[in-house]
């Protein structure tokens, strides 16, 4: 019998390969066409699909992107549904469709926020690289609009060669105009972005040395990494060393592909990552919850035999490189991850999670306040205090004590508003 797995952490869900930009980094390979492809999912496959992820999980994010997700006549009635079923919506956009108008319909909606793609600070560089011209400035306006409607918005940088010196540009830009999260994401060269240059093993660490600092000392903006699964490594490194990415805590930073994360194709069919073509099955086929449990490719995935460097590396748990590299150089999904130039010392091996002991106790009012908390972080914020309760020698956990962690990682303004509610749902 195969075993259960844990539901996913995240779903990104590509309605559609229409777009109203031909970026040259697109993985989706999504372009401008008039009409969408037959063969995507109908609003009616969308919801069903939604109720059987929400059946495994109600704390599972669902990141509604593309080609461009606003092209989609229906996108209002899906998200309404996902957010009925109590799971958290994101929008991905390029931001051109995000008119004052259409904000205020999302959140109506239901969405909890937008995650907007901006890959340079200078007009010319980010229109050349999304393909159309005037697109940084409309862009800007979808930011500025987000921004007036209090629309929580996160901001999307695509790191290359060309562009990762202005890094503390962007960082001070996303702090000023009200982000509450910059993603720095960094390509792999699938769909189009076969054909645009990589960044460099030297950008790459650099870069991710950066966000490890701006992770770490950024009070209001959260500075994360996606395809970058050795920031764990450099977090644990860093001196003093990032407390959310110790190897006894938070579950990010290393690959989620296939473990507690896939994406689902226009046509509605389950991938472990945007970045790897590889169909896990089909949802025409089979329900999600068998191809989440049961399907070859992600059994592999979270038993995985790594080859090369990532094999031999002390860190190969708690970060195992990333799957998608190796298979779009060389069709091997084991492989080593040619990005990262750490070479492995030979030492213990570093787990990722230690053995918590049993539940504790929680307090209702503690309770009531984790229940504020989003469903994608809830569960991390519920390891975090009970960690932090054993500890201290205790067996409650209380509302002091989730204070005191907010304290700690936010300062004494407490975390940004995407990660508060104002109650119970």
């Amino acid at each position: 019998m195969t075993a259960v797995a844990d539901p996913p952490f995240l779903v990104a869900l590509n309605l559609t390969r229409r777009c109203n930009l031909e970026c040259a980094h697109c993985y989706l390979d999504a372009g401008l066409r008039r009409a969408g492809d037959p063969a995507e999912l109908s609003t009616g496959e969308v919801k069903d699909l939604l109720d059987q992820i929400a059946a495994l999980s109600d704390e599972t994010m669902i990141v509604l992107t593309g080609g461009e997700p606003l092209l989609r006549a229906d996108l209002l009635e899906i998200a309404a549904h996902a957010a009925a079923l109590g799971l958290m919506v994101v929008v991905g956009t390029n931001g051109l469709l995000l008119t004052e108008r259409r904000v205020a319909a999302l959140r109506k909606a239901g969405v909890a926020a937008v995650g907007i793609s901006l890959d340079s600070l200078d007009p010319e560089h980010h229109d050349a690289f999304r393909g159309l011209p005037g697109a940084f400035a409309r862009t800007l306006a979808g930011i500025e609009a987000c921004r007036r409607a209090g629309l929580t918005f996160q901001l999307h940088f695509s790191v290359t060669d060309d562009n990762a010196g202005e890094l503390d540009s962007m960082i001070a830009f996303a702090r000023e105009v009200g982000a509450a999260v910059l993603n720095l994401f960094f390509l792999v060269c699938t769909g189009r972005g076969q054909k645009v240059t990589n960044i460099s093993v030297e950008t790459y660490d650099r870069v991710l040395a950066r966000a490890v600092a701006a992770a770490r000392d950024e009070p209001e903006l959260l500075v994360r990494v996606r395809c970058a699964p050795h920031f764990k490594r450099l977090a644990m490194e860093a001196d003093p060393p990032l407390p959310v990415t110790l190897a006894d805590g938070y579950e990010a930073g290393g690959c989620l592909a296939g473990t507690r994360y896939c994406r689902i194709t226009p046509s509605g069919e389950i991938t472990p990552c945007p970045y790897m073509e590889l169909s896990a099955g089909s949802l025409r086929e089979r329900d999600f919850a068998t191809i989440w449990n049961e399907a070859p490719l992600f059994r592999r995935l979270r038993k995985p035999e790594l080859e090369g460097r990532c094999g031999a590396c002390e860190y190969a748990r708690l970060c195992g490189g990333c799957r998608a590299r190796p298979l779009a150089r060389s069709g091997e999904l084991m492989g080593e991850d040619f990005l990262c130039g750490y070479r492995p010392r030979g030492g213990a091996t570093v787990e990722p999670l230690r053995d918590r002991g049993p539940t504790l106790v929680w307090s209702p009012e503690a309770e009531r306040r984790l229940a504020r908390v989003p469903g994608f972080v809830r569960r991390f914020v519920r390891r975090r205090a009970e960690d932090h309760v054993r500890a201290l020698g205790e067996e409650v956990v209380r509302v002091e004590h989730l204070e005191r962690l907010a304290r700690r990682r936010f300062g004494d303004a407490g975390p940004p508003a995407a990660f508060r509610r104002p109650g119970p749902r």
